[in-house]
């Protein structure tokens, strides 16, 4: 069957340069490695144009190449997204246009003749893929071939028979599937077998046949996978080796998305808005976007009121200012998701982010005091109640109610997983852990040590 993988790579512009060194070391260099190594391996990826100025900036350019000799290869398609991952429905459409004409050049100066030949046909990432008709209007509107999003954004079930267009609109859409995706990247699957045995559990034979020919396969069906890049090694120790697994197997053929519109027929929709962390218990209370945008959160409101704040007064001032620069990078999604203590919580991403919009209001020349008054009112607002939330025990138990149906959907495969691919995972991570032992990486070896033990309780 055809296999659209989907992988978003992204570390926020103030990540430090410790943490992006464990995660290179970690996650961007064996994967990108190990894909080339795989010549039939074909997927798209997004690479936030923030991240690649970050690798550039700590001397990275290794894995700068490495992106580049697959998109050369064409064994990758890069997609165009928000340069400093914003949250696109809460934007002004100006603002999503900045972003996006942003990303676009920065990628292009890394990737050069490469990456403008794949701009001609390029699709576009939302930022957690959280999407609304605004979002796919812009897009349509710059020229973008397609849009990915969740499968929650479809108006009934989705069938992975079809390719989808949106009405109206002069563009592809594709659907993230959303089971197998949580799947792989909560790691209840560590190879490719059990991949397909979840495959052929979860569908009707005549959907995803193991004993049907490759080339039946490939006609009936698609499954479209979409995570963060992360995810493959830094998240989840060793589980690059399951994307390896997949694109070496013969039962899969890798596309890119933009290919699937040649092998499926394509339907005319009205999708909803979604994001990829959407629950179905917000989507009924029509809260799409609650785990940046709650109406419940006091947290939220207070910052999208500073940001909305920052983004008027800032309005009108030069493209190339220093203080219309610190807006692009203070609006990152990060800051709203660590509010939501759904289960996620950090009091010190809430505080960073409240306290970059505070100061691009604060480096505006002439701003009035009433205006920074009222901003340091917020940013006040914002980390008293954080650490009030805290200090009450509020956060536990929004985080409790949230985890417990999180946990729910995360110990489903492994207890009935067959016992030799188990200990195929495993083999897998101990050769690992003795490959960094060596290399004195005491602190990665204990993570796949703990790993192996966990694995290991599925075996009585």
């Amino acid at each position: 069957m055809y296999l659209a993988n989907f992988l978003h790579f992204y570390q926020p512009p103030t990540q430090k340069e410790d943490m992006l060194i464990r995660i290179v070391k970690e996650c961007y260099r064996p994967v990108f490695k190990g894909l080339l190594k795989i010549p039939q391996a074909k997927l798209t990826i997004n690479l936030s144009s923030c991240l690649t100025e970050l690798l550039d900036r700590y001397g990275f350019e290794d894995v700068i190449r490495m992106v580049g000799q697959l998109l050369k290869n064409k064994q990758i398609e890069l997609s165009g997204s928000a340069k400093y991952h914003p949250l696109l429905p809460k934007m002004p459409e100006e603002e999503i246009v900045r972003q996006i004409k942003m990303d676009i050049e920065t990628n292009k100066k890394y990737f050069g003749p490469a990456f403008a030949e794949a701009t001609k046909d390029m699709g576009f990432f939302p930022p957690e893929m959280a999407f609304n008709d605004k979002v796919g209007k812009v897009v349509a509107d710059m020229g973008f071939k397609w849009i990915i999003v969740d499968e929650y954004s479809y108006p009934g079930q989705c069938s992975w028979n079809n390719t989808y267009r949106i009405k109206n609109l002069p563009l592809g859409i594709y659907f993230r599937e959303r089971d197998i995706s949580f799947k792989i990247l909560s790691a209840q699957l560590g190879t490719a077998k059990m991949l397909i045995d979840e495959l052929g559990r979860k569908y009707q034979p005549d959907r995803y046949s193991q004993k049907s020919s490759a080339s039946s396969q490939k006609s009936s069906a698609y499954l479209l996978t979409a995570m963060d890049g992360e995810t493959f090694g830094h998240h989840r120790p060793g589980l690059e080796e399951l994307l390896f697994d997949i694109y070496r197997s013969s039962k899969f053929t890798g596309v890119m998305i933009s290919e699937l519109a040649d092998h499926f027929p394509q339907q005319e929709i009205v999708p909803q808005p979604s994001t990829w962390a959407l629950m179905k218990q917000d989507q009924e209370k029509n809260i799409p976007f609650a785990r940046w945008d709650d109406p419940d959160n006091k947290i939220h409101h207070y910052q999208w009121q500073l940001t909305d704040l920052a983004i008027k007064v800032v309005y009108g001032l030069p493209e190339d200012s220093g203080t219309r620069q610190l807006l692009d990078q203070a609006v990152h999604s990060d800051q709203y998701w660590w509010a939501s203590a759904k289960p996620w919580w950090s009091i010190e991403y809430i505080e960073g982010g409240a306290k970059e919009l505070l100061e691009v209001i604060k480096s505006i020349p002439n701003i009035s005091q009433d205006v920074i008054k009222q901003a340091e009112d917020l940013y006040i607002k914002i980390v008293t109640t954080a650490f009030d939330w805290q200090r009450t025990g509020r956060v536990a138990e929004i985080a409790k109610a949230e985890d417990e149906e999180i946990r729910q959907r995360t110990d489903e495969v492994l207890p009935r997983a067959k016992k030799e691919e188990i200990l195929k995972m495993i083999k897998n991570l101990e050769t690992q852990m003795l490959t960094v032992t060596r290399r004195q990486e005491y602190e990665r070896a204990a993570q796949l040590r703990d790993r192996i033990k966990e694995l290991k309780g599925y075996l009585k």
